[in-house]
């Protein structure tokens, strides 16, 4: 490596001087899919929360990842669970992602779901399922990335998947015609 003696680079660090609105706005410009991440506590309780930043990683080993604020309610749940799914929205789950997106007393009344390895709750009509065992949590600034290796996948190819673009979802436009 340039400008190294045998050891590892070291990229100088400075203060960055960004516009908050203009750094949402040009992120938000970034269409994404949604998904539904969700695990259990100790007692079996479940808990999931809408996310835009998840993320292949690897293909070998398989791993995958996604992103939670400081913040986040479920967060120490998710550091502390052994398994988690992602839950890969279909197009017509938009109320669903809603309702996983807002704080709600229980956002699990009156929905079904079956138990994933790990007891993880796996929701119904989505386009895949990832079924993940915690495989490292890593510092991403006001976020926590939370890495996770699949450990069995469920697809429904012929489901269309939910965008999220600027506040808003969406649909690819079809192609034909």
């Amino acid at each position: 490596m340039a400008g190294s003696a045998g050891g590892s680079a070291r990229i100088a660090e400075k203060e960055v001087d960004v516009d908050r609105d203009d750094l949402r706005e040009a992120l938000g410009s970034f269409a994404t899919g949604v998904a539904i991440v969700t695990s259990v506590d100790d007692g079996g309780t479940p808990v999931g929360l809408t996310v835009n930043s998840f993320s292949s990683v690897s293909m070998n080993p398989p791993l995958v990842l996604f992103c939670v604020d400081r913040r986040a309610f479920s967060l120490p749940i998710f550091l502390e669970a052994s398994h988690f799914a992602i839950n890969i929205l279909e197009v017509e789950q938009a109320e669903l992602s809603r309702r996983f997106a807002t704080p709600l007393a229980d956002k699990w009344a009156g929905l079904r779901w079956v138990a994933g390895a790990g007891g993880v709750p796996l929701l119904p009509g989505c386009v895949a399922w990832l079924e993940c065992r915690r495989h490292d949590v890593l510092n991403g600034g006001d976020h926590l990335i939370i890495l996770g290796e699949v450990t069995a996948v469920t697809t429904h190819p012929g489901r269309e998947a939910l965008l999220y673009k600027r506040g808003l979802y969406g649909r690819f436009a079809s192609d034909d015609g």
